[in-house]
């Protein structure tokens, strides 16, 4: 059954030099930072600083599929979506493009958490509010 996915966030970020490995495209690790960037940016966005202490987004689980290689130069944008937010859970989707073609498709399950007892919490309800908005 498919999930209802909204789109929540897009950033565009360029591809490195650096990013590359031996084979001459993005390592695989480096698509595993383009959504943690990306998933850091929509965070702040909502107001919700990611940093130690407290309580804040964690993900329990990142995937990956590699569609297409990347290569430097480039511009990769990383479009994030989410479906329906849980009690203190919620899924997310991105898809990464260049000029438009897609070249990955990745997810996480993001879980608010509280960092001294790593015990799940409610997500908060300024983030609800934006998670479950139409």
């Amino acid at each position: 059954m498919e999930h209802k996915k909204k789109l929540i966030h897009v950033t565009r970020m360029p591809i490195r030099w650096g990013d590359m490995d031996a084979y001459g495209h993005v390592n695989n690790t480096v698509y595993f930072r383009y959504m943690e960037q990306a998933r850091v940016e929509w965070i702040e966005a909502m107001g919700v600083p990611v940093r130690p202490g407290g309580c804040g987004p964690v993900i329990i689980n990142a995937s990956c599929t590699f569609l297409k290689p990347m290569n430097y130069p480039g511009t990769v944008e990383v479009r994030t979506f989410v479906g329906h937010p849980g009690r203190s859970s919620v899924q997310s989707h991105v898809e990464m493009l260049i000029d438009g073609d897609l070249y990955a498709e990745g997810a996480a399950k993001i879980v608010w958490m509280d960092t001294m007892s790593g015990k799940s919490v409610a997500i908060p309800d300024d983030v609800r509010a934006v998670l479950e908005a139409e």
